[in-house]
């Protein structure tokens, strides 16, 4: 993705926040650059027409697991959807030198990795997939090192409770999930000890 300042409205369109649902978003990421109609939510992606000059519609690009970006990668409005989308369409982590702040958090709730590198080794990657059909990089979170195809490795740094959500695939409620039976052991108690907190008013 090779812009300055992506923000959110692109990444998913307003039009397309009115689920509740918290699922279908990755057909409509990065829509009114993906396709050359208006898309609206519910419609069949099959029925669209496709843009062929967008980057992710070209043959070489399809199926990437890695999206590569340039800086200020996700500013504008706060929505969740947005790491959603990037998601579902089937990226598992992003590069770029820099993010906007609630992006950055919302990436990590909800099993993205945003890795940041100097501006520098962003170039140049995207100058060595631009050049190299097929280019391929490998991202070892456990080491904390993009390895390039070459075998060079370029380290990233990640905050030692993100990583190890990411790890473990662990979201907040999957964290809390955690303590299931101390949560359970605890309800039981308190209810024993101060039964009316059971009554319900009608």
């Amino acid at each position: 993705m090779d812009r300055e300042n992506v923000d959110t409205d692109a990444i998913i369109p307003k039009q397309f926040l009115k689920s509740i649902k918290r699922t279908g978003f990755g057909p409509n990421l990065f829509d009114e650059w993906r396709y050359l109609d208006v898309g609206q939510p519910g419609q069949d992606p099959a029925t669209r027409k496709p843009n062929p000059d967008f980057v992710l519609n070209q043959p070489r690009y399809r199926g990437a697991s890695v999206l590569l970006a340039r800086q200020n990668f996700g500013c504008g409005s706060s929505r969740e959807h947005a790491p959603w989308a990037i998601e579902q369409y089937g990226f598992r982590a992003l590069i770029a030198p820099s993010y906007a702040d609630i992006f950055f958090n919302n990436c990590f709730k909800n099993g993205l990795l945003p890795i940041v590198l100097p501006e520098h080794e962003v170039s140049r990657l995207f100058d060595e997939v631009q050049a190299f059909v097929g280019y391929e990089l490998t991202i070892d979170l456990e080491r904390q090192v993009v390895v390039k195809p070459d075998g060079a490795e370029l380290s990233f740094e990640v905050q030692p409770f993100r990583k190890f959500c990411l790890l473990n695939g662990y979201d907040d409620i999957g964290l809390t999930l955690r303590h299931a039976d101390k949560i359970k052991a605890y309800e039981a108690e308190r209810l024993a000890t101060k039964p009316w907190l059971n009554h319900r008013i009608v």
